[in-house]
């Protein structure tokens, strides 16, 4: 049986994607939104929720027409509105897998083969980064476990490999399917990918994925792909499951003093890279 839909809205009113009510049930108990007093049921986000407009599709010639860029991939999930919008903009496209973040190891199998299948329909070409080096994210992160705190160091970590990887393949530009996700800090991902670029001299192509979050998920369910239930992490999944953090919750949007700290502590741990 299907599960029932709950229409989501935010605290100005806003109507989103809908979402389960398992999801929904979950959302209302941890105090991120309350039930409305709407038939058939709905909640409200006790936060407001930024729909960037859409860029119009690329036109024939434009600047990212041949451009080959280099698609840092977290998920198959992720990747399957993120391919398509980059190739509607002219890009071609090659996913680059790595996630050391990710745990269990069978966890991080699981993941990887998934978007193995879905990257064969798509005739996306990948490149895979050998092994699976989750002790290089434990020992950055080591200390540091709190909530946004140690995903800025997550971050830096996956992008700058992704930049090496561009800059030695060649590419026009490097990006990755984080931006999609609303449970994301996409202010933190955007600074760390254009500090990269700079150093490594290569361009981060920046857009607010968001906007096909929805079509993630229709998307996901036509490809029968492997949804996951926790971001990556060990701590992520603590959360998921357990319902508390190892450290003091961190806001959910980050104060621009805090944001800075991290972005800043991030660079600091690549150099012990």
């Amino acid at each position: 049986m299907t599960e029932a839909r709950v229409r989501v809205f935010d605290e100005r009113g806003w109507e989103l994607s809908p979402c389960s009510l398992t999801k929904a049930q979950r959302l209302v108990s941890e105090g991120r939104a309350r039930w409305r007093e709407d038939q058939p049921p709905a909640i409200e986000l006790m936060r407001a929720v930024e729909l960037p407009v859409r860029p119009a599709k690329a036109e024939e010639g434009s600047n990212y027409a041949g451009q080959r860029v280099l698609l840092h991939i977290c998920c198959g999930p992720c990747a399957t509105y993120t391919v398509g919008r980059l190739r509607e903009l002219g890009f071609q496209v090659t996913g680059f897998w790595y996630n050391p973040n990710i745990h269990p190891w069978q966890e991080h199998e699981r993941r990887r083969e998934s978007l193995a299948g879905f990257a064969e329909q798509v005739e996306l070409p990948m490149l895979w980064q050998p092994g699976y080096e989750m002790p290089a994210f434990l020992r950055l992160v080591a200390g540091r476990e709190r909530f946004r705190r140690r995903c800025a160091i997550c971050y830096a970590l996956r992008l700058q490999a992704a930049a090496d990887q561009a800059r030695a393949g060649g590419f026009d530009a490097f990006t990755t399917t984080l931006l999609i996700s609303p449970y994301q800090e996409q202010e933190l991902i955007r600074r760390i990918g254009e500090h990269l670029a700079e150093r490594e001299g290569v361009r981060f192509y920046f857009e607010d994925f968001r906007r096909g979050w929805a079509e993630r998920g229709r998307l996901t369910r036509l490809y029968n792909l492997y949804r996951q239930q926790y971001c990556g992490c060990i701590y992520s999944e603590w959360e998921r499951y357990q319902g508390e953090a190892c450290e003091t919750y961190a806001p959910a949007r980050l104060e621009a003093a805090d944001l800075h700290a991290y972005f800043e502590e991030a660079l600091e741990m690549l150099e012990h890279l």
